[in-house]
Parts: C-alpha cells; structure tokens; sequence
C-alpha cells in the first residue's frame, strides 16, 4: 500500500497539544450543509454522537496548536473533502502501537474497524485509536497519552497498568480528509489470551476481529490484507521499529 499521498511529520517524546481559539463560526450556507451531511451520515448510523474533538491548525515537533470542534463538522469535511477551503478542520487522533511478549516472541495487536465507520470502515488497523476529545484535556493542554489510556480501556477493556513505556512515534496525516493521527507505541506484560479476553468484555468492542500478530509472521499478515490495512499503521510500525521502512 503505497503512503506517497501521506505526509508523516516528525514530533518529539515530549510534545504538547494546546486549545489556543475558540471554534470558529459558519456562514449560514456551510451551516446548512453540514447539517445537511450529518444528517445523512446519521441515517447511515443511528449511533453517531456530535461530540467535541480536537482540531489542529498548526503543528511542530513539539507543539500541536488547534481548537475544540465538532464532530458533525468533521463528518461533513471528509464526505466533502473540497469544504476545506470553507471550514479548515484537521482532526487529531492517538493511535496506539501495543507490543508484547519476550524477546523472541513479541506480537502486535491488530483490529479490524467495522464496516460502518465513517473513517477507513472495514480496514485493519492497531489499537486503539481514537479522536482528542475535552476528556484528555487540563484547562487548555490536551494530553494524547490521556486519551490513548481512555481508549485503551473502552476499545480493548485493558486497564491503564496493563502498560507501560508510552513512546510517541510521529504524526500520519490524511492527505483526503485533513485526519491527523498520533502515534503511541506502549508495551504490555499481558498474554495475547488476556488482551483477547479483556476485548470480549470491553464497552465498546471496537474491533472484529482482534487479533495477536507475531512479529514474524508481520509481513504476511500486511501482505494477506493487502489494499485492507491504514495508511498510518505502516507509518507507525517502521517508526516503532517493527517494520522495515519503503
């Protein structure tokens, strides 16, 4: 799967995420047809909620600067990608790199989105994953590995000590939808039989599958699901050193 349309951008260990506006008004035709296209997307999935998500308007390797939006907003921009010019919404993701087992042994988690996601429905990607959101946030900071440890326990049913060495990778960006996606690589000291059990019992089970890739059997999983795996899991990978770079 080729990444030449998608821009990766370098971030450091330490870098922060700012609310540094206030969510910027619609002219009363844009307003309309973003009802327009939440409503349609609304009748495709009756479980949409219109929710605030993080937007990001600048980004370095050590600062993401941007402001709270809504979600109904950032539905509309990526079934209309051209209403950029009119309504610039970059929405911000963390997206998780979860590895485990000895050295020799170690796998990767992998899930397959459902097939009536509005974002990359039906692919493969590593969990979790899931939009900046005002429960990540202390005043006008916004912490990505917050929000990685909520998704974590709601996405996969793992409790926040079920890992430990929280490393961010870089930033994916989605050169169609503006989608800019945050990567974590974490280890776990869980079995690939608990993380399975913890998702059977998960609030949302996100995925269906879930499953435990060796490290050796890598190549032929991506080849296997070849045109079906996210752009931004091969980002991830190489950048976590999993995976060699094209």
């Amino acid at each position: 799967m080729s990444q030449t349309a998608w821009r990766i951008h370098a971030i450091e260990p330490t870098v922060r995420v700012r609310i540094v506006r206030p969510m910027p008004a619609l002219s009363w035709a844009l307003e309309a047809e973003v009802e327009r296209l939440w409503r349609r997307a609304q009748g495709r999935d009756g479980a949409l909620f219109n929710g605030r998500v993080f937007s990001a308007d600048r980004l370095s390797p050590t600062l993401i600067e941007g402001h709270w939006t809504e979600y109904r907003r950032i539905v509309a921009r990526i079934a209309r990608p051209e209403l950029a010019a009119e309504m610039p919404v970059a929405p911000t993701a963390v997206g998780g790199v979860v590895v485990g087992g000895p050295v020799g042994g170690e796998f990767v988690l992998f899930g397959r989105r459902p097939p009536g996601a509005v974002y990359q429905a039906g692919q493969w990607q590593l969990p979790p994953a899931g939009s900046l959101d005002p429960g990540a946030a202390d005043g006008d900071e916004v912490d990505p590995v917050r929000q990685l440890l909520a998704e974590l326990h709601e996405e996969l049913g793992l409790p926040a000590d079920a890992v430990g060495d929280l490393r961010p990778l870089c930033v994916v960006e989605h050169p169609g939808s503006g989608v800019l996606d945050v990567g974590i690589a974490v280890r776990t000291h869980w079995t690939p039989a608990a993380i399975l059990d913890a998702h059977r019992g998960a609030r949302d089970r996100e995925y269906d599958p879930l499953e435990a890739v060796q490290l050796p059997a890598l190549p032929g999983f991506l080849a296997r699901h070849s045109g079906h795996v996210t752009q931004q899991a091969f980002a991830f990978l190489t950048h976590a050193q999993l995976l060699a770079g094209a």
